[in-house]
């Protein structure tokens, strides 16, 4: 039987009974495979990491290493959350590397998106390279794989996933508890393990994280700019009790500065762009009618309390012709 094909008869899981089935499941798998043996995961924040590090913190506890590297492109407070919850509450063996200015300093100058995707992606697999390393007696390597990626690949799973690309001498044995679930399924169960709402139903996130919201080469200014205005969007939807009813929702700074009053004087600041989609499978999608109210909320709010910022922008372009990224 292929490891990698769901059987059709498997129960979609809907609910804490079947999640926590599931949990037993795999926790007795994940002991028979690895037994007294270490496993690396690079733990991004995003649900499917977070998810697979849970479930193997309950079945190996700290034979489990993680790693989560900050690259400097993560949304506000997203970094702490990651510590606070894995190794404060959880327990997990965690390794914390905050290379926001190794990151920075790379894409310097860098302002083709393409270009810039490359520069974070390999930096990324240099950083954790390093650190796989530094820990011995690692023989396992952990991936937060989900269904859609097999299905997607022409030849099982795809080649981007969080570590593809380590050298030869770094070739472990992969473990992937949730490689045949959907995400509303890792979802479930990541409720099911106790992980934080906030983190089960964190929006999809770029792997550039926020370097393709701050198109054109970044600057640490607008950058700043960007993760304040975000901050904002996110809170006032959550408020307004939009999170899980509009599918992703997020701000860009673009590079390029508007002519604008403040004051009583002339200011030459940057637009923030308000970006809000609804779809299904993302191949398309549809902008939300926003309440005017709480646009202007959010407008005001972030024309107060963001520094350079003299602008605020809804995009009302539906994918297509219009990508739902920036960048």
């Amino acid at each position: 039987m292929d490891s990698n094909k769901r059987p059709e008869n498997m129960t979609r899981i809907t609910t804490p009974e079947l999640a926590n089935a599931f949990i037993a499941e795999q926790i007795a798998a994940i002991k028979a495979q690895v037994g007294d043996k270490k496993v690396l995961l690079a733990l991004s924040g995003g649900v499917d990491s977070s998810v697979v590090a849970a479930l193997l913190i309950k079945a190996i506890g700290r034979q489990l290493v993680c790693v989560h590297v900050n690259h400097g492109l993560m949304r506000k407070g997203e970094s702490e959350q990651v510590v606070k919850v894995f190794r404060d509450q959880l327990g997990a063996n965690l390794v914390y590397i905050d290379a926001t200015d190794r990151f920075l300093d790379k894409l310097a100058g860098v302002a083709d998106p393409e270009a810039k995707r490359k520069v974070i992606g390999g930096e990324f697999i240099r950083v954790f390279e390093e650190e796989a390393r530094k820990i011995s007696g690692i023989e396992f390597l952990a991936q937060g794989t989900i269904y859609p990626d097999i299905i997607e690949s022409d030849k099982g799973v795809k080649a981007h996933h969080n570590v593809g690309g380590l050298p030869e001498d770094l070739k472990f044995e992969l473990v992937e508890p949730v490689k045949l679930l959907f995400k509303d399924e890792v979802r479930v169960v990541g409720t099911a393990l106790g992980l934080p709402a906030s983190m089960v139903h964190r929006q999809p996130f770029p792997g550039p994280g926020l370097g393709v919201r701050c198109t054109g080469a970044i600057t640490r200014d607008r950058l700043a700019a960007l993760r304040e205005a975000d901050a904002i969007l996110r809170e006032e939807f959550d408020k307004a009790g939009l999170v899980g009813k509009v599918w992703q929702y997020f701000t860009i700074v673009p590079d390029y500065r508007s002519t604008g009053v403040r004051n009583g004087g002339r200011v030459f600041d940057w637009p923030v762009i308000i970006r809000a989609v609804n779809t299904v499978d993302a191949m398309s999608a549809t902008v939300p009618e926003l309440d005017w109210a709480l646009l202007k909320k959010i407008t005001d709010r972030i024309l107060s309390e963001v520094t350079g910022v003299c602008r605020v922008l809804y995009d009302l372009s539906p994918k297509g012709p219009a990508t739902i990224e920036w960048e």
